[in-house]
């Protein structure tokens, strides 16, 4: 059954110019870009995309790190893309992700207080209505 999903590349991705490889990596495994922008966040967005995280200690750097500059957002379609796209991610720990995924061969360890990983993927069918909605409208 075809999923849809959102992917953010976080601002990390878009200013190391790899928006065109991630996106051709989210195509060459068969998942079919729906919608595609370049935003700059606001604070109303990010504090409802990442709500479940407010009060944590990770979640005003988070916030911070988003807000830094641009971001990709896209709707992602196609059969098992929720878990298929977080596979190909990789582990949220760019040091800790697999090579072949997109974190384990362009992330890495920026020793700065946030993690810097490239990506977002939705984690539930749920969950990618409510953040193509914040994104999308």
């Amino acid at each position: 059954m075809s999923e849809r999903t959102l992917v953010l590349i976080k601002p990390d991705g878009v200013e190391r110019g790899l928006t065109g490889e991630i996106l051709r990596r989210v195509e060459q495994k068969g998942y079919r870009v729906a919608e595609l922008k370049k935003v700059a966040a606001t604070q109303v967005q990010l504090a409802e995309h990442y709500a479940e995280h407010e009060g944590k200690p990770f979640y005003q750097p988070l916030v911070d790190f988003m807000l830094s500059g641009p971001i990709v957002a896209a709707v992602v379609e196609g059969d098992g893309v929720i878990s298929g796209f977080r596979s190909l991610c990789g582990v949220s720990d760019p040091t800790a992700a697999a090579p072949g995924t997109i974190r384990g061969d362009l992330g890495r360890d920026w020793g700065e207080k946030v993690q810097k990983n490239l990506v977002h993927g939705s984690d539930s069918a749920e969950s990618a209505a409510r953040e193509i909605r914040i994104w999308f409208g």
